[in-house]
């Protein structure tokens, strides 16, 4: 188990997307791939649409599928046809949860508004699961951890907030999630300090993942975890 079980002194391998560097992002073969690979864990991004929770990054289908304009203006069943990559549909939650083995962990990032409540439904089923939920909206993240405490949950900064230690303290955080550029010694240690992980977005070259290691992070997100998890396993 990545996040439920994790060791102090580990540094995690986190497939970002999936393995977004080496398969189309967020599809159920990144994901599969990603799980060959040997991953600890794997992070996706979730909107609220038509009813379902789709695996998806952005609000708009150009840049990740062959559709166009925003994913709530079409249907379910066109957003079931588009290609996200090499044939691969827009996954459902469900879909993920079901193909991902249990003893890799699951980051499911809120990304859309509304993804709290139905998230939390869906996951009430899945308690077994490894789970982290990560959000760069806050109060989503508060909602969602106020409907499933007993999941953990982790706030995401792309760059560093004055009230970011409030902000982790008001969800019970298991961890925060930090860019690279932010992602200091001083703040590792001080966020150690007040008992949080420090998990690390998004680390390509091996030789900053072999640094942030040492500095005592405990789990990078990675696009080619194929040189990343070499590298944070031999730091």
């Amino acid at each position: 188990m990545a996040f439920r079980n994790h060791q102090s002194g580990r540094c995690l391998t986190i497939g970002h997307r999936g393995a977004a560097g080496l398969a189309a992002e967020n599809t159920l073969p990144g994901f599969e791939l990603a799980a060959r690979l040997g991953v600890d864990a794997v992070e996706l991004d979730i909107h609220w649409a038509h009813g379902a929770l789709w695996v998806i990054h952005d609000a708009t289908l150009e840049r990740t599928t062959d559709g166009a304009g925003a994913l709530e203006d079409s249907d379910f069943n066109t957003l079931r046809r588009l290609d996200a990559g090499a044939g691969a549909p827009i996954p459902l939650l469900e879909e993920v949860l079901a193909v991902i083995p249990a003893s890799i962990g699951i980051n499911i990032e809120l990304k859309g508004k509304g993804c709290a409540a139905p998230a939390a439904a869906m996951l009430a089923t899945h308690l077994e699961r490894d789970l982290l939920v990560s959000s760069f909206d806050y109060g989503e993240l508060q909602r969602f951890h106020r409907l499933r405490p007993e999941i953990p949950v982790a706030p995401l900064f792309s760059r560093w907030r004055p009230d970011a230690w409030r902000r982790a303290a008001q969800v019970e955080a298991w961890s925060i999630n930090l860019a690279a550029r932010i992602a200091t010694d001083a703040r590792i240690n001080v966020a150690h300090e007040r008992g949080f992980k420090v998990l690390v977005y998004t680390v390509n070259d091996p030789a900053d993942a072999a640094r942030l290691t040492r500095s005592g992070v405990d789990g990078l997100f990675t696009d080619f975890p194929n040189k990343i998890e070499l590298a944070s396993a031999t730091s």
